[in-house]
């Protein structure tokens, strides 16, 4: 049974769940190994908070459980996950610091070129080389910069979700993430004394 389950997608996990309900919790445990990794390494991205990253990875999984009676399935399980991840950590830095991101919009920065951003994610996977110094950077880079940074080139957010997400207005999404950028290559290359890798999104 066992191997079954570890073999199934996460769509057969899924219904498996809903069809074994308490009686069998082997389906969900397979798709809380699979998964992880990514929910711990994007909580402690976002929040920036190492000693929360257990609890707030098994709260995310906790609100999934019991939410797959209204998942559709019409996207994959592991986008509608990572948007319980990011909306349960956005909530974790709301409560913890009363209110993240406060809105800088200025309707200006639309027309500038230097402040568009390409809409294609930037950050690639990073080695497990890497991973110190990248967290060790994001750690030192303010919510406002790197919470929409993370979004973007880690989960692969469109600026319009990530607008509606920190209610903000898109320019100021896309100066934040243009803003992150350089300021995450600036303070790598600072800290190795070596060009900042393509990613600090999803280091494992």
């Amino acid at each position: 049974m066992n191997q079954g389950v570890d073999s199934a997608t996460d769509e057969e996990l899924v219904e498996m769940v809903r069809t074994a309900g308490s009686y069998d919790s082997r389906p969900f445990e397979a798709l809380m190994r699979r998964h992880q990794s990514f929910v711990a390494a994007n909580c402690r991205a976002i929040t920036r908070s190492p000693n929360d990253v257990d609890d707030l990875a098994q709260e995310v999984f906790v609100k999934a459980y019991f939410g797959l009676a209204r998942f559709a399935q019409r996207s994959p399980f592991r986008g509608w996950l990572h948007r319980i991840k990011v909306n349960h950590c956005l909530n974790h830095l709301r409560n913890s610091k009363g209110t993240i991101l406060v809105d800088m919009q200025d309707a200006t920065l639309e027309t500038v070129p230097g402040m568009q951003v390409p809409p294609r994610a930037e950050i690639e996977l990073q080695s497990a080389f890497d991973r110190d110094h990248i967290f060790a950077v994001l750690d030192s880079m303010s919510d406002t910069l790197r919470v929409p940074l993370m979004l973007r080139d880690g989960d692969g957010f469109s600026y319009d979700e990530i607008a509606t997400h920190l209610r903000v207005s898109i320019p100021a999404v896309k100066m934040r993430i243009k803003r992150g950028r350089e300021q995450f290559r600036q303070r790598f290359s600072v800290l190795t004394d070596a060009p900042a890798p393509a990613s600090p999104a999803e280091a494992r």
